[in-house]
């Protein structure tokens, strides 16, 4: 699939994964769409989007929101053929089933699969229903990509949230892969393993190097630019579809 005149939308564009989807993606000819949450204290979401190489534009708004979606949808279209969905929005809210204050806060729950899953579900909705009409470009109408986890099957202690929501959208590939595939359309999910994002980054460097060691092969963390080069290998390869793909070294998560 020829980017150069088609437009594509990226949600969590702003840091992380989502960052370097975008500026690869934009440096590949297509016109992105950024979706992320407005700044607030130090977070200045448009200057990272600025930051970026190529025809870029942020869309301050919460990918829950069917408004939001469908106003991304709407900027992509108007800037060329939306050719490209890739949800990378998503929390983490640590929690125990069981926790010191007593059960798992069920909003608090529900918050996190609402992002994750619902958030995801509906930015894919919006995006397919504008896919559909494009003209094919090799063999595809459009590509959509989501984030899953390998907290999706060996989800950790306290991760009973964040594991349910990344294993819904693990779930939900192949029947969208099969519902879209009458569109041309493809669906793919990535899973990764511990990746150097903001959250990552944060943490004490011993704890950063005891998550490096967990990776068996290559022996680090995982960078952004190995999640972007992911995407475009699903976009260009048209029998990617319908499967959630691990990124993560080899890592298997332990308990705790």
């Amino acid at each position: 699939m020829n980017l150069s005149g088609s437009s594509a939308i990226v949600t969590g564009g702003a840091s992380g994964l989502g960052h370097a989807v975008a500026g690869t993606l934009a440096a590949q000819g297509a016109e992105v769409v950024v979706v992320d949450l407005p700044g607030s204290g130090d977070r200045d979401p448009e200057a990272a989007v600025r930051s970026l190489p190529g025809e870029v534009q942020f869309l301050a708004g919460d990918v829950t929101d069917p408004q939001t979606a469908a106003e991304a949808v709407k900027l992509a279209a108007a800037a060329g053929p939306l050719r490209v969905l890739v949800n990378c929005a998503g929390v983490v809210t640590p929690g125990k089933l069981l926790g010191k204050s007593g059960p798992l806060d069920c909003e608090r729950f529900m918050k996190v699969v609402a992002v994750n899953t619902g958030g995801t579900v509906n930015m894919m909705g919006h995006a397919a229903e504008q896919m559909r009409t494009n003209e094919a470009s090799g063999e595809d109408r459009g590509v959509i990509i989501n984030t899953s986890s390998v907290a999706a099957y060996e989800g950790q202690i306290g991760q009973i949230a964040y594991s349910a929501s990344k294993g819904a959208v693990a779930s939900l590939t192949v029947p969208a892969a099969r519902e879209l595939a009458a569109h041309a359309i493809r669906v793919v999910s990535v899973a990764p393993g511990i990746f150097e994002t903001p959250m990552i980054s944060s943490l004490p460097e011993a704890a950063q190097e005891s998550l490096r060691s967990k990776t068996l092969h290559p022996p680090r963390l995982g960078r952004p630019e190995d999640f972007a080069k992911l995407v475009t290998q699903i976009i260009d390869n048209p029998m990617l579809n319908g499967e959630t793909i691990r990124l993560d070294g080899a890592i298997r998560l332990e308990p705790v």
